[in-house]
Order: C-alpha cells, then structure tokens, then sequence
C-alpha cells in the first residue's frame, strides 16, 4: 500500500508543476470575475447545480458577472495539490483534516472551522453499503465485509476523504464489540484483504462497482448510494449497517490567494449562500443532507425512502437502532490522522500485510 501512496503522490508532485498558486487576477472571460472552487469527488452534481444559481444570484445583487470553475478528485490529494500549489479560491473538500493540510500550507487561516456556520459544514452525509437488488450475498454489517468469499468495493484512505470515513466507521464497529485494538486490527486486515479494488477516489469507487461490475458491496457516501439508485433504477439497493459516522464535509475560502486574487469577499459570498435555503434545497435534490432542520424536513418528508436516520438540528441522530459517531471519538483529525492514516501508521500497517 505505501509503494502506492507514494506513487501517487509522486505523480501529484509533478503535475504541480504547471500550476502556479496566483494568477493575474481573478478576472475571466468578458470581464467576469472568476473563482476557483477545488472539491471532492462526489459534489460533482451538487455543485454543478449550485454553480449557476449562485452565479445568477450575484450579478443580480453586485452587478457584477462571475464564472466559478470547478475541480473534482480525491478529497486527500486534493488538498495536497492546492497545498502545493494548485490554485484555488475556495475548497469544499470531503472532512476538516483535509482543509487542515492546506490551512498547515498557510494558505488558509487557522480558524477556518469557525467562519461559517455549524463548523464550516453547510450539508453532511454519512456512510452505507450498496448492494445489487436482492442482496445476493446477503450483507447486513461491517463483519460481513470481512467473510473469505465477500468482494468489497472502497476507495483509498490515502488520497480519499470518503475512505478515512468508511475505515472509521468499519474501525467503531469492531471497537463496539469488545475487541482489543490488536482483534480489532486483525478485522480490518481481513476487511482490506477483502478490497478487490482501492480507487484513489469515492466517485472511482462507485464506477467500478455500479458500471464495471466489480465486488459484491460498494461501501460509500449516502449520497453517492442514493445517486445510484437515481440513475440505476432497480439494480440496486442500500443497506445500512449498524454503525455509522456522521461525515462532515467542510468548506473554507482559501485566504492567501483569495486576497492576492482580489476575490476574497466573492470567495466568501460563494460559501456563505451555499447556507441559504435556495442553495440547502439543491444539496437536498443532490442527497445530501442539508444543515437547515426546516429543508431537511420538508426533503424528507417528500421523499420517505431518504429518511434512513433524521438529523434534527442538535445534531443527534433520531434513529437509534443505528450509532453514529462523530469524529470526536477518535480524538478529532489531528488525533486520527496521526493514529490511523500517516505514513507508517495503521492503515499502511494492516493494508500491507494483509496482501
């Protein structure tokens, strides 16, 4: 697994080379400003259906035109590339570790997790299994993903945000049932030695299981699972195991270029709408799960078959034959990072051997 990482994170290296973190302003085409939105994989239809409410809705107040242009990929390496130097105005990336490594950059000021509200975190998700209709294999939980004769379908927690979130919540499920941390590592490997497919993103994930038929269960973002549903119609069913994670995708206006850029009150504005009830109603259609309870409510009201576990607005979860944690059990991101997905910690060390 680490000659892998490092392959990858040596072709992100190189390509960094083309980019520059500040251009010549943040001036586009026909005399409309431009920002920079780099996100993770699977906002790709969220923020394309954001993109152009938001750009209606500031010419109409500033009078000035603006074109946002978007960036997708793995959340981790994401944040490494405009870390080192890709540039950006905003990021919207998968969880805070990963705003962390740009804000450790100095690109992004400290308190990045205080400038908007619930966190930073305007819409959030959690994690489910996706199986073909009928559940063939019968899959009802994490200790299901770990039988010899099971194919799992998830991406790499080395470049994908979605991926630290999946092996958490695999990690919890365990750790619920008594084992000792050396039992719990002995679960994991088998799960990863599972993995017929380690994509370097969460929407490469989804490919290869629901287009290229690959595994048995697609362990995946709600979103992502729900999305599939949507384009696939009676091909495939979401299963949700008994232990979960509450996914906290965060948002941050990417300061140092913002301000060089001359964007940064458009930079702002981009994401505070993105807490307006016009734009929680399209994460909404997009299956996220939106940060305003009356949205939320009304979405899942419309729509019975998302209301796998109510979130009211204190953040707890109604559901309670499903526990979802917060990454606060795992002594936050500096805490897991350094535990579980740093260079030589427990993820490489159970990937490796479990080969």
């Amino acid at each position: 697994m680490r000659s892998l990482a490092r392959a990858e994170l040596a072709l992100v290296a190189g390509s960094l080379l083309a980019f520059a973190i500040v251009g010549c302003g943040g001036g586009g085409g026909d005399g409309a400003l431009e920002i920079t939105n780099v996100s993770y994989d699977p906002t790709r239809e969220l923020y394309k259906a954001y993109n152009p409410v938001f750009e209606k809705r500031y010419e109409e107040t500033t009078g000035q035109k603006i074109v946002v242009v978007q960036s997708h990929g793995g959340s981790g390496k994401q944040a490494l590339e405009v870390a080192n130097g890709l540039r950006a105005d905003v990021v919207t990336l998968a969880l805070e570790g990963d705003v962390r490594v740009v804000s450790d950059a100095g690109l992004i000021d400290p308190d990045f997790v205080g400038e908007f509200p619930r966190d930073s975190s305007p819409y959030t998700s959690t994690i489910v299994f996706l199986v073909r209709v009928g559940n063939p294999k019968n899959i009802r939980d994490w200790d299901d993903l770990i039988k010899p004769e099971i194919e799992v379908v998830t991406p790499n927690p080395k470049t994908s945000g979605g991926a630290m979130w999946n092996y958490l919540a695999a990690w919890r499920f365990f750790e619920r049932q008594g084992k000792t941390e050396d039992q719990i590592k002995e679960a994991m490997k088998a799960l990863y030695g599972n993995v017929v497919v380690l994509d370097s993103g969460a929407r490469g994930s989804t490919t290869s299981f629901v287009e290229n038929g690959q595994g048995d269960v697609l362990v995946a973002w709600e979103n992502e699972a729900f999305l599939s549903l949507r384009q696939y119609p009676g091909k495939y069913e979401i299963v949700v195991p008994s232990v979960s994670i509450l996914c906290q995708p965060t948002v941050a206006v990417v300061d140092q270029v913002a301000k060089a850029r001359g964007t940064e009150s458009a930079a702002k504005e981009y994401l505070d709408f993105l807490y307006s009830k016009e734009a929680q109603k399209i994460e909404a259609e997009n299956f996220y799960r939106p940060s305003d309870p009356e949205v939320y409510a009304e979405y899942v009201a419309e729509n019975p078959g998302l209301s796998l576990a109510a979130i009211p607005e204190d953040g707890r979860w109604i559901n309670d034959s499903v526990e979802r944690i917060t990454i606060d059990h795992f002594g936050g991101w500096s805490e897991a990072r350094k535990k579980h997905f740093a260079e030589g910690a427990i993820f490489d060390s159970i990937y490796e051997s479990g080969r």
